[in-house]
Protein backbone atom coordinates (compact mmCIF):
# COMPACT_ATOMS: atom_id res chain seq x y z
CA UNK A 1 0.00 0.00 0.00
CA UNK A 2 0.99 3.45 -0.69
CA UNK A 3 1.54 6.54 1.11
CA UNK A 4 -1.47 8.02 -0.92
CA UNK A 5 -4.27 4.97 0.50
CA UNK A 6 -4.15 7.23 3.99
CA UNK A 7 -5.25 10.52 5.36
CA UNK A 8 -2.19 12.75 4.52
CA UNK A 9 -0.20 13.21 7.46
CA UNK A 10 -0.23 16.79 8.27
CA UNK A 11 -3.93 17.12 8.01
CA UNK A 12 -4.53 13.75 10.22
CA UNK A 13 -1.69 15.08 13.16
CA UNK A 14 -3.33 18.12 13.63
CA UNK A 15 -6.43 17.15 14.38
CA UNK A 16 -4.49 13.80 16.89
CA UNK A 17 -2.72 17.21 18.72
CA UNK A 18 -4.67 20.55 17.93
CA UNK A 19 -3.25 22.06 21.26
CA UNK A 20 -0.49 20.68 23.35
CA UNK A 21 -1.15 17.06 25.09
CA UNK A 22 -1.44 16.84 29.00
CA UNK A 23 -1.65 13.84 30.92
CA UNK A 24 0.60 12.07 33.56
CA UNK A 25 3.14 9.83 33.25
CA UNK A 26 4.53 6.81 35.06
CA UNK A 27 8.58 7.55 34.77
CA UNK A 28 9.07 9.54 37.94
CA UNK A 29 7.40 8.04 40.19
CA UNK A 30 7.46 4.19 39.21
CA UNK A 31 10.30 3.97 36.65
CA UNK A 32 9.35 0.30 35.32
CA UNK A 33 7.93 -1.00 38.00
CA UNK A 34 4.49 0.25 37.92
CA UNK A 35 1.66 -2.13 38.09
CA UNK A 36 -2.21 -2.20 37.35
CA UNK A 37 -3.35 -0.91 40.46
CA UNK A 38 -1.10 1.39 40.49
CA UNK A 39 -2.17 2.89 36.95
CA UNK A 40 -5.85 2.15 37.68
CA UNK A 41 -5.02 4.05 41.27
CA UNK A 42 -3.25 7.51 39.21
CA UNK A 43 -5.86 7.21 36.55
CA UNK A 44 -9.02 7.72 39.06
CA UNK A 45 -7.02 10.43 40.83
CA UNK A 46 -6.61 12.30 36.94
CA UNK A 47 -10.25 11.45 36.20
CA UNK A 48 -11.52 12.79 39.35
CA UNK A 49 -9.15 15.82 40.16
CA UNK A 50 -7.92 16.70 36.87
CA UNK A 51 -9.63 15.76 33.98
CA UNK A 52 -12.03 18.75 33.93
CA UNK A 53 -8.95 21.04 33.36
CA UNK A 54 -7.47 19.15 30.29
CA UNK A 55 -5.39 16.83 31.61
CA UNK A 56 -6.54 13.08 29.91
CA UNK A 57 -3.63 11.19 28.81
CA UNK A 58 -2.82 8.54 31.08
CA UNK A 59 1.05 7.09 29.74
CA UNK A 60 2.60 3.64 30.84
CA UNK A 61 6.19 4.10 30.52
CA UNK A 62 9.41 1.82 30.28
CA UNK A 63 9.00 -1.80 30.18
CA UNK A 64 5.74 -2.85 31.09
CA UNK A 65 6.90 -6.22 29.40
CA UNK A 66 9.38 -7.16 32.25
CA UNK A 67 8.69 -9.54 34.51
CA UNK A 68 11.26 -8.83 37.07
CA UNK A 69 12.00 -4.84 36.53
CA UNK A 70 14.52 -2.73 38.51
CA UNK A 71 13.01 1.00 39.18
CA UNK A 72 15.76 2.51 36.42
CA UNK A 73 15.53 -0.11 33.64
CA UNK A 74 17.48 -0.90 30.97
CA UNK A 75 18.63 -3.98 32.71
CA UNK A 76 20.52 -6.78 31.13
CA UNK A 77 18.93 -9.57 33.61
CA UNK A 78 15.13 -8.92 32.34
CA UNK A 79 13.20 -11.30 31.90
CA UNK A 80 10.29 -10.48 28.93
CA UNK A 81 6.81 -10.99 28.24
CA UNK A 82 6.24 -11.87 24.59
CA UNK A 83 3.75 -12.97 22.14
CA UNK A 84 4.02 -15.57 19.51
CA UNK A 85 5.00 -12.93 16.91
CA UNK A 86 7.80 -11.59 18.59
CA UNK A 87 6.03 -8.73 20.20
CA UNK A 88 5.99 -7.19 23.56
CA UNK A 89 2.31 -7.53 25.75
CA UNK A 90 2.19 -6.54 29.21
CA UNK A 91 3.56 -8.98 32.22
CA UNK A 92 0.61 -10.64 33.87
CA UNK A 93 2.42 -10.76 36.66
CA UNK A 94 1.98 -7.08 37.03
CA UNK A 95 -0.96 -6.68 34.78
CA UNK A 96 -3.43 -9.38 35.74
CA UNK A 97 -5.67 -8.60 33.44
CA UNK A 98 -3.72 -8.50 30.37
CA UNK A 99 -3.41 -12.37 30.89
CA UNK A 100 -4.95 -15.19 28.32
CA UNK A 101 -4.01 -13.09 25.56
CA UNK A 102 -5.97 -9.71 26.42
CA UNK A 103 -2.90 -7.45 26.24
CA UNK A 104 -3.75 -3.94 27.38
CA UNK A 105 -7.26 -4.21 26.27
CA UNK A 106 -8.72 -4.23 29.60
CA UNK A 107 -6.92 -1.76 30.96
CA UNK A 108 -7.30 0.29 28.09
CA UNK A 109 -11.12 0.43 28.34
CA UNK A 110 -10.80 0.76 32.13
CA UNK A 111 -9.46 4.71 31.30
CA UNK A 112 -11.27 4.96 28.59
CA UNK A 113 -14.76 4.25 30.96
CA UNK A 114 -12.88 7.42 32.89
CA UNK A 115 -13.29 9.70 29.77
CA UNK A 116 -9.18 9.14 29.41
CA UNK A 117 -7.06 8.39 26.89
CA UNK A 118 -4.10 5.87 27.31
CA UNK A 119 -0.52 5.92 26.18
CA UNK A 120 2.31 3.70 26.62
CA UNK A 121 6.20 3.58 25.86
CA UNK A 122 7.57 1.39 23.67
CA UNK A 123 11.83 1.20 22.57
CA UNK A 124 12.43 1.41 18.89
CA UNK A 125 13.63 -1.64 17.05
CA UNK A 126 12.30 -5.57 17.39
CA UNK A 127 13.15 -7.62 20.53
CA UNK A 128 16.33 -9.45 20.47
CA UNK A 129 15.05 -12.39 22.02
CA UNK A 130 12.43 -12.92 19.47
CA UNK A 131 15.20 -12.44 16.61
CA UNK A 132 17.20 -15.03 18.36
CA UNK A 133 13.98 -17.40 18.83
CA UNK A 134 13.21 -16.54 14.84
CA UNK A 135 9.76 -15.69 15.74
CA UNK A 136 7.12 -15.56 12.66
CA UNK A 137 5.92 -11.99 12.23
CA UNK A 138 1.84 -11.69 11.91
CA UNK A 139 0.37 -11.71 8.85
CA UNK A 140 3.42 -11.92 7.09
CA UNK A 141 5.90 -14.76 5.51
CA UNK A 142 8.69 -13.38 7.11
CA UNK A 143 10.78 -13.62 10.75
CA UNK A 144 11.82 -11.30 13.17
CA UNK A 145 15.85 -11.76 11.84
CA UNK A 146 14.23 -10.81 8.59
CA UNK A 147 13.51 -7.08 9.95
CA UNK A 148 16.66 -6.85 12.12
CA UNK A 149 19.74 -4.57 12.07
CA UNK A 150 21.65 -6.75 14.41
CA UNK A 151 24.61 -4.40 14.21
CA UNK A 152 22.29 -1.65 15.55
CA UNK A 153 21.33 -1.55 19.50
CA UNK A 154 19.70 1.14 21.55
CA UNK A 155 23.07 3.04 23.52
CA UNK A 156 21.77 2.65 26.85
CA UNK A 157 19.23 -0.53 26.16
CA UNK A 158 20.11 -3.84 25.86
CA UNK A 159 16.52 -4.97 25.08
CA UNK A 160 15.90 -4.63 21.70
CA UNK A 161 17.70 -4.54 17.90
CA UNK A 162 17.31 -1.45 15.55
CA UNK A 163 15.00 -2.42 12.42
CA UNK A 164 17.00 -1.91 8.49
CA UNK A 165 14.82 0.07 6.79
CA UNK A 166 15.59 -1.81 3.38
CA UNK A 167 14.17 -4.68 4.30
CA UNK A 168 10.83 -5.16 3.78
CA UNK A 169 9.97 -7.09 7.16
CA UNK A 170 10.86 -4.08 8.76
CA UNK A 171 7.97 -2.21 8.26
CA UNK A 172 5.64 -5.47 8.29
CA UNK A 173 7.05 -5.85 12.14
CA UNK A 174 6.50 -1.80 12.86
CA UNK A 175 2.85 -2.63 11.38
CA UNK A 176 2.55 -5.45 13.18
CA UNK A 177 3.10 -3.98 16.49
CA UNK A 178 0.64 -0.92 15.47
CA UNK A 179 -2.25 -3.26 14.65
CA UNK A 180 -1.76 -4.85 18.08
CA UNK A 181 -1.10 -1.64 20.23
CA UNK A 182 -4.81 -0.39 18.17
CA UNK A 183 -6.50 -3.43 19.22
CA UNK A 184 -5.96 -2.40 22.73
CA UNK A 185 -7.24 1.08 22.38
CA UNK A 186 -4.19 2.92 22.26
CA UNK A 187 -4.07 6.49 22.08
CA UNK A 188 -0.51 7.36 22.24
CA UNK A 189 3.02 5.92 22.08
CA UNK A 190 6.02 7.48 23.48
CA UNK A 191 8.74 5.76 21.10
CA UNK A 192 12.61 5.93 22.75
CA UNK A 193 15.99 5.71 21.28
CA UNK A 194 14.64 7.39 18.51
CA UNK A 195 14.81 11.26 18.73
CA UNK A 196 18.35 11.70 19.60
CA UNK A 197 21.55 9.35 20.60
CA UNK A 198 20.96 8.61 18.18
CA UNK A 199 18.24 10.10 15.84
CA UNK A 200 16.51 7.51 13.52
CA UNK A 201 14.43 8.99 10.68
CA UNK A 202 14.00 5.96 8.81
CA UNK A 203 12.27 4.24 11.65
CA UNK A 204 10.18 7.82 12.52
CA UNK A 205 9.06 7.37 9.22
CA UNK A 206 8.45 3.41 9.44
CA UNK A 207 6.12 3.97 12.85
CA UNK A 208 4.65 7.07 11.78
CA UNK A 209 3.19 5.03 8.41
CA UNK A 210 2.62 1.75 10.39
CA UNK A 211 0.38 4.08 13.06
CA UNK A 212 -1.63 5.74 9.95
CA UNK A 213 -2.51 2.11 9.09
CA UNK A 214 -4.25 1.05 11.79
CA UNK A 215 -6.98 4.21 11.11
CA UNK A 216 -6.96 4.79 15.02
CA UNK A 217 -6.18 8.38 16.24
CA UNK A 218 -2.68 7.17 17.55
CA UNK A 219 -0.34 10.43 19.00
CA UNK A 220 3.57 9.70 18.15
CA UNK A 221 6.00 10.90 20.88
CA UNK A 222 9.57 11.20 20.48
CA UNK A 223 11.99 10.77 22.74
CA UNK A 224 14.65 11.12 24.27
CA UNK A 225 16.47 14.25 23.28
CA UNK A 226 17.63 16.52 22.05
CA UNK A 227 16.29 16.33 18.92
CA UNK A 228 17.91 17.67 16.01
CA UNK A 229 16.45 20.92 15.25
CA UNK A 230 17.50 20.64 11.55
CA UNK A 231 14.81 18.20 11.38
CA UNK A 232 12.47 19.67 12.83
CA UNK A 233 10.23 19.66 9.41
CA UNK A 234 11.01 15.90 8.65
CA UNK A 235 9.27 15.37 12.90
CA UNK A 236 6.26 17.65 11.94
CA UNK A 237 5.84 15.52 8.89
CA UNK A 238 5.97 12.22 11.20
CA UNK A 239 5.39 13.06 14.95
CA UNK A 240 2.90 15.37 17.09
CA UNK A 241 5.34 15.59 19.73
CA UNK A 242 9.48 15.44 19.79
CA UNK A 243 12.05 16.07 23.46
CA UNK A 244 13.92 18.78 23.04
CA UNK A 245 16.49 17.88 25.87
CA UNK A 246 17.77 15.05 28.09
CA UNK A 247 15.31 14.01 30.62
CA UNK A 248 14.49 16.75 33.49
CA UNK A 249 14.19 15.99 36.81
CA UNK A 250 13.97 17.94 40.11
CA UNK A 251 17.31 19.83 40.70
CA UNK A 252 17.55 23.46 39.51
CA UNK A 253 21.22 23.22 37.46
CA UNK A 254 22.99 19.97 36.74
CA UNK A 255 26.58 19.37 35.69
CA UNK A 256 26.11 16.20 34.06
CA UNK A 257 24.58 15.42 30.79
CA UNK A 258 21.88 12.76 32.78
CA UNK A 259 19.82 14.45 34.61
CA UNK A 260 19.55 18.10 33.69
CA UNK A 261 17.76 20.36 35.94
CA UNK A 262 15.24 23.39 35.40
CA UNK A 263 17.64 26.41 34.87
CA UNK A 264 19.50 24.64 32.36
CA UNK A 265 15.80 24.13 29.99
CA UNK A 266 15.67 27.47 29.59
CA UNK A 267 18.75 27.99 26.35
CA UNK A 268 16.36 25.69 25.04
CA UNK A 269 13.40 26.27 25.38
CA UNK A 270 14.34 29.77 23.46
CA UNK A 271 16.14 28.11 20.89
CA UNK A 272 12.97 25.68 19.74
CA UNK A 273 10.41 28.90 20.21
CA UNK A 274 8.39 29.68 17.22
CA UNK A 275 8.87 26.09 16.02
CA UNK A 276 5.58 24.82 18.13
CA UNK A 277 2.34 24.49 15.40
CA UNK A 278 -1.14 22.74 15.90
CA UNK A 279 -0.54 19.04 15.71
CA UNK A 280 2.99 19.33 16.19
CA UNK A 281 4.85 20.19 19.69
CA UNK A 282 8.67 20.51 21.13
CA UNK A 283 8.06 18.32 23.94
CA UNK A 284 10.18 20.27 27.36
CA UNK A 285 9.41 16.83 29.01
CA UNK A 286 7.70 15.71 32.41
CA UNK A 287 6.72 17.62 35.32
CA UNK A 288 8.74 16.11 38.53
CA UNK A 289 6.59 17.55 40.91
CA UNK A 290 4.69 16.29 44.21
CA UNK A 291 5.92 13.36 45.35
CA UNK A 292 8.14 11.24 43.15
CA UNK A 293 8.15 7.55 44.58
CA UNK A 294 8.06 4.79 45.56
CA UNK A 295 10.29 4.00 42.95
CA UNK A 296 11.41 6.98 40.76
CA UNK A 297 12.76 6.26 37.65
CA UNK A 298 16.16 8.27 39.21
CA UNK A 299 17.25 8.64 42.85
CA UNK A 300 15.40 7.69 45.94
CA UNK A 301 11.69 8.12 46.68
CA UNK A 302 10.88 11.71 47.69
CA UNK A 303 9.12 14.79 47.55
CA UNK A 304 10.08 17.23 44.31
CA UNK A 305 13.17 19.11 45.40
CA UNK A 306 12.26 21.66 43.73
CA UNK A 307 10.86 24.70 45.76
CA UNK A 308 7.60 26.19 45.67
CA UNK A 309 8.72 28.91 43.60
CA UNK A 310 11.18 27.09 41.26
CA UNK A 311 7.71 24.74 40.60
CA UNK A 312 5.87 27.80 39.78
CA UNK A 313 9.05 28.69 37.21
CA UNK A 314 8.55 25.19 35.88
CA UNK A 315 4.72 25.58 35.30
CA UNK A 316 5.14 28.91 34.20
CA UNK A 317 8.11 28.27 31.85
CA UNK A 318 6.58 25.50 30.04
CA UNK A 319 3.11 27.28 29.33
CA UNK A 320 4.88 30.32 27.95
CA UNK A 321 6.78 27.42 26.09
CA UNK A 322 3.25 25.39 25.05
CA UNK A 323 5.23 22.59 25.97
CA UNK A 324 3.15 19.02 25.99
CA UNK A 325 1.86 19.04 30.17
CA UNK A 326 2.41 15.04 31.45
CA UNK A 327 2.71 14.94 35.08
CA UNK A 328 5.39 12.91 36.60
CA UNK A 329 4.45 12.63 40.52
CA UNK A 330 2.61 10.06 42.22
CA UNK A 331 -1.16 11.76 41.69
CA UNK A 332 -2.73 10.16 44.97
CA UNK A 333 -0.42 11.43 47.37
CA UNK A 334 -0.28 15.25 45.46
CA UNK A 335 -0.76 17.61 48.62
CA UNK A 336 -2.88 20.77 47.73
CA UNK A 337 0.12 23.41 46.71
CA UNK A 338 0.65 20.45 44.07
CA UNK A 339 -2.76 20.25 42.97
CA UNK A 340 -3.25 24.00 43.02
CA UNK A 341 -0.60 24.49 40.33
CA UNK A 342 -2.19 21.96 38.26
CA UNK A 343 -5.61 23.30 38.16
CA UNK A 344 -4.90 26.98 37.91
CA UNK A 345 -7.48 27.15 34.50
CA UNK A 346 -5.39 31.12 33.63
CA UNK A 347 -2.20 29.80 33.55
CA UNK A 348 -3.35 26.34 31.48
CA UNK A 349 -5.19 28.70 29.36
CA UNK A 350 -1.71 29.92 28.39
CA UNK A 351 -0.17 26.42 27.20
CA UNK A 352 -3.37 25.83 25.49
CA UNK A 353 -3.88 28.70 23.34
CA UNK A 354 -1.36 31.40 23.31
CA UNK A 355 0.24 32.15 19.91
CA UNK A 356 3.82 33.74 18.99
CA UNK A 357 5.51 32.72 21.98
CA UNK A 358 8.79 33.82 22.47
CA UNK A 359 11.71 35.20 24.70
CA UNK A 360 12.23 38.38 24.20
CA UNK A 361 15.32 39.02 27.20
CA UNK A 362 17.30 35.70 27.20
CA UNK A 363 20.61 36.31 29.42
CA UNK A 364 22.06 34.15 31.95
CA UNK A 365 20.00 36.02 35.01
CA UNK A 366 17.26 36.77 33.67
CA UNK A 367 14.30 35.76 30.91
CA UNK A 368 11.59 37.42 29.89
CA UNK A 369 8.45 35.63 27.53
CA UNK A 370 6.46 37.43 25.72
CA UNK A 371 3.05 35.70 23.69
CA UNK A 372 -0.30 36.46 22.15
CA UNK A 373 -3.28 35.69 24.31
CA UNK A 374 -6.44 34.65 22.67
CA UNK A 375 -8.08 37.55 23.00
CA UNK A 376 -7.38 40.25 20.62
CA UNK A 377 -4.85 43.41 21.83
CA UNK A 378 -3.83 40.93 25.09
CA UNK A 379 -1.12 39.54 25.90
CA UNK A 380 0.92 37.46 28.40
CA UNK A 381 4.29 38.33 30.05
CA UNK A 382 6.55 36.28 32.06
CA UNK A 383 9.27 37.10 33.49
CA UNK A 384 12.08 34.82 35.29
CA UNK A 385 14.79 35.15 38.05
CA UNK A 386 17.39 32.98 37.18
CA UNK A 387 19.61 33.97 39.92
CA UNK A 388 20.06 32.39 43.24
CA UNK A 389 19.62 35.89 44.74
CA UNK A 390 16.15 37.85 45.09
CA UNK A 391 16.41 40.24 42.38
CA UNK A 392 13.48 43.45 41.59
CA UNK A 393 13.23 43.95 37.54
CA UNK A 394 11.56 46.72 36.00
CA UNK A 395 10.86 46.96 32.28
CA UNK A 396 8.99 49.14 30.21
CA UNK A 397 6.61 48.01 27.80
CA UNK A 398 8.67 49.22 24.99
CA UNK A 399 11.73 46.94 26.45
CA UNK A 400 9.31 43.89 25.69
CA UNK A 401 8.10 45.04 22.51
CA UNK A 402 4.52 46.61 23.76
CA UNK A 403 3.83 49.53 22.09
CA UNK A 404 1.05 51.39 23.98
CA UNK A 405 1.78 53.55 26.84
CA UNK A 406 -0.34 51.90 30.00
CA UNK A 407 -1.84 48.43 30.05
CA UNK A 408 -4.28 46.48 32.41
CA UNK A 409 -1.88 44.01 34.63
CA UNK A 410 -3.85 40.85 35.74
CA UNK A 411 -1.86 38.13 37.64
CA UNK A 412 -3.02 34.74 36.20
CA UNK A 413 -1.15 33.01 39.22
CA UNK A 414 -3.27 35.02 42.00
CA UNK A 415 -5.86 35.29 39.58
CA UNK A 416 -5.98 38.62 40.60
CA UNK A 417 -6.09 42.35 38.48
CA UNK A 418 -3.57 44.47 39.61
CA UNK A 419 -4.79 48.06 37.87
CA UNK A 420 -3.00 49.59 35.18
CA UNK A 421 0.60 50.25 34.98
CA UNK A 422 3.03 52.34 32.73
CA UNK A 423 6.01 50.11 33.68
CA UNK A 424 5.94 46.24 34.95
CA UNK A 425 7.95 45.71 37.88
CA UNK A 426 8.31 43.20 40.49
CA UNK A 427 10.45 41.34 43.30
CA UNK A 428 11.60 38.20 42.19
CA UNK A 429 12.45 35.38 44.89
CA UNK A 430 15.65 33.26 43.83
CA UNK A 431 14.69 30.93 40.86
CA UNK A 432 11.20 32.67 41.14
CA UNK A 433 8.95 34.38 38.18
CA UNK A 434 5.73 36.35 37.83
CA UNK A 435 3.42 36.06 35.19
CA UNK A 436 0.81 38.57 33.91
CA UNK A 437 -1.91 39.03 31.62
CA UNK A 438 -1.99 42.47 29.94
CA UNK A 439 -4.10 44.27 27.76
CA UNK A 440 -4.36 48.06 26.71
Amino acid sequence: MGLACFTPASAQQTELAATPPMGWNSWDSYGTTIKEDDVKANARWLAEHLKAYGWQYVVVDMEWFVTNPIPEGNSKNSQFSLDEHGRYIPAPNRFPSAANGAGFKPLGDYLHSLGLKFGIHILRGVPKQAVERSLPLADSPYHAADAADTSDTCPWNPDNYGLDASKPAAQTYYDSIAKLYASWGVDLIKVDCIASHPYKGDEIRMLSLALRKTGRPIVLSLSPGAAPIEKVDEMRQYAQMWRISDDIWDLWHSTVQYPQGLGDQFPRVAKWAGLSEAGHWPDADMLPLGFLGPAPGWGKPRSTRLTHDEQRTFLTLWCMFRSPLMMGGNLPQNDAWTTSLLTNREVIEVDQHSSDNHAVISTAKAAVWLAKAAQAGAYYVAIFNLEDASVTPRYSWKDLGLAAERYNVRDPWEQKNLGSASVLSVTLPAHGCALYRVSP
